[in-house]
């Protein structure tokens, strides 16, 4: 069986002295690189996304600055795939749609496209990733623990992280994807 694993957004200014940090992320991208590692080593496919803010006014991930490069524990090597982004989902203006099913066809695999997806934000960018990999018939598995949120607030309420991600990760595994942990997807296979 072959996956493409898809890495969304894990960059330097989610990161402690970035301009947005998230809470644990160093945490989610030792869990990502160790997925990765698996990946490489069974030569399945890879996909980086890159989110590039380009714009005068970008609070982060501006072109040119420390904080838009990748994080070094999941850096793209050669042959992998990168491709960027402007926008929280990632097949909106990317070809990852045409990446995605270029690869499951060269494969010859049976059934639809799977997609194992991990990266930053979980309440941003993997949801809307997550979401539209769904609908455009993709057999998707979140690794939940190789993800990362922010605090939140809303109407005078702060919504601490890890409470961001469960309720994002939860409404994803409701209908959308399996959700699992690192531990759980690599000793299944």
């Amino acid at each position: 069986m072959t996956r493409t694993l898809l890495i969304i957004d894990i960059q330097q200014d989610y990161f402690p002295g970035g301009r947005h940090p998230l809470v644990g992320p160093e945490a989610a991208a030792e869990r990502a690189a160790e997925v990765l590692a698996a990946w490489r080593e069974r030569g399945e496919p890879v996909v980086h996304i890159q989110h590039v803010w380009d714009a005068p006014d970008a609070a982060f991930f501006q072109p040119g600055t420390p904080g838009v490069e990748i994080h070094p524990s999941v850096a793209p090597r050669d042959g992998e795939t990168l491709l960027t982004k402007a926008l929280p989902n990632a097949f909106l203006g990317t070809g990852l749609e045409r990446v995605l099913r270029e690869q499951h066809a060269a494969t010859a695999a049976e059934g639809a496209p799977q997609l194992v997806v991990m990266g930053m934000m979980s309440s941003m960018c993997v949801d809307a990733t997550v979401r539209a990999a769904a609908d455009l018939g993709f057999q998707v598995t979140v690794v939940h623990d190789a993800c990362a949120a922010p605090d939140l607030a809303f109407g005078g309420v702060t919504v601490p992280a890890a409470q961001v991600h469960a309720a994002f990760m939860a409404a994803l595994g409701d209908s959308y994807a399996a959700v699992t942990s690192t531990e759980e997807l690599l000793t299944a296979n």
